[in-house]
Parts: C-alpha cells; sequence; structure tokens
C-alpha cells in the first residue's frame, strides 16, 4: 500500500493535505445508455470492447511515466468488477465506504470523497489525475464537490434493462472537447456511442 491514512497522519501532513486539496479535480468517467442506466445486477448491462478499452485507457495513461492514476469508486462498484480484475491494474485503487474493511494491498479504504482527498493529498507526488468510476451516489457527490473537474460520459446509443442510473447533471454543466477524446461516432455490434465531455460552467 503506498500510503496508510490514520494515527500516522501528522499536523503537518494535514495542512499540506489541506493546501493541496484545492489544486486536486476529480474527473468522472461513466457510461450510460439512453435510459441513463449503468448497471443491471451488479454488472454493465452491455459487453462493448472498444468502450472498455477507452475506459482503461482513459484512467490509465499518464503524461509523467513515474505517476499513476487513482482510480476512486464506491464498495458496490469494487464488488462488481470480478475478482480476476481486481485491483484494476496500473491504477492506485480506492474504496469509499462506511464499514471497517480492509483490502490490503489491493485497494486503500476511505470514509468519503473528502477522506480520499486528504489521502490522495498525501500521495501527490505519485499522482497525477483522479478518476470516479461510480456508482451513482459517489458520481453525484463528486459533481457536487467543490473539487469536480470533468466529465467524461460514454451515451451508448440504445435503451438497455437497468437498475442503477446515473444521476441527472446539472444544468451548468457544458459540453467541451478533449483531444484525448474520439469525436466521431463509434459503433460496435450494431450499437452506436458516442464520448462526451463536460465543464461546469
Amino acid at each position: 500500500m503506498l500510503f496508510n491514512y490514520g494515527d500516522k497522519c501528522t499536523r503537518l501532513l494535514r495542512q499540506t493535505c489541506s493546501r493541496a486539496n484545492m489544486q486536486l479535480k476529480l474527473e468522472l468517467i461513466a457510461a450510460a445508455c439512453e435510459n441513463m442506466g449503468i448497471g443491471n445486477n451488479g454488472a454493465l448491462p452491455w459487453r462493448l470492447k472498444t468502450e472498455m478499452e477507452y475506459f482503461t485507457r482513459m484512467t490509465i495513461d499518464t503524461k509523467d511515466k513515474n505517476k499513476k492514476n487513482v482510480v476512486l469508486m464506491g464498495r458496490r462498484t469494487w464488488d462488481s468488477i470480478p475478482i480476476k480484475y481486481r485491483p484494476l491494474n496500473d491504477r492506485i485503487n480506492m474504496v469509499l465506504t462506511s464499514q471497517s474493511l480492509d483490502y490490503g494491498d489491493k485497494a486503500i479504504v476511505c470514509k468519503s470523497i473528502p477522506h480520499a482527498l486528504e489521502v490522495i493529498a498525501g500521495m501527490q507526488n505519485q499522482i497525477e489525475r483522479v478518476w470516479i468510476i461510480g456508482g451513482s451516489s459517489v458520481y453525484k457527490d463528486a459533481m457536487e464537490s467543490p473539487h469536480f473537474g470533468r466529465l467524461y460520459l460514454t451515451r451508448i446509443k440504445k435503451e438497455f434493462e437497468c437498475d442503477t442510473f446515473f444521476p441527472p447533471i446539472p444544468n451548468d454543466f457544458v459540453l467541451v472537447t478533449d483531444p484525448a477524446v474520439p469525436q466521431d461516432v463509434q459503433e460496435e455490434k450494431g450499437i452506436k456511442f458516442v464520448y462526451e465531455v463536460y465543464e461546469k460552467r
């Protein structure tokens, strides 16, 4: 584990965390179908290799090869990842939960997004980007956070049966472009989808 938050976090580190938090940005990445569904029975309702490769590339790639990105998620999202893929490789996995859980070296456990930001700030020399990857309540909290940066949303042009949904996108979010994101319509298995990027106006 890169950093163990707890009694070892000194007053000096807390002050450093507080200053660094002002510069941190949360970047959300999600895929939603036409009814804004993002999951069903703890799994993705679709299997789109191209979209999954996009997710992997975006959450792994760094400009500084000496740094890694964080993937921050709720406990249910962690549990929905097949065991053979946990933790998500080449990324620092962080799990939000109110429970007293210990994932060892696989993931860092935090109680809330502000708590996670403190931990991340203490590791800032090792981290380049912070990606929120689910679930619904974590996405909502992140979009309402003063540390919100961008939302990377894949719009899947088909409706699937879902029991979990992406929260409403605030009215002051506007579409922007990112050179790392394809602009044209994608298609796989007869399903069309587009990549969108939002910022707060």
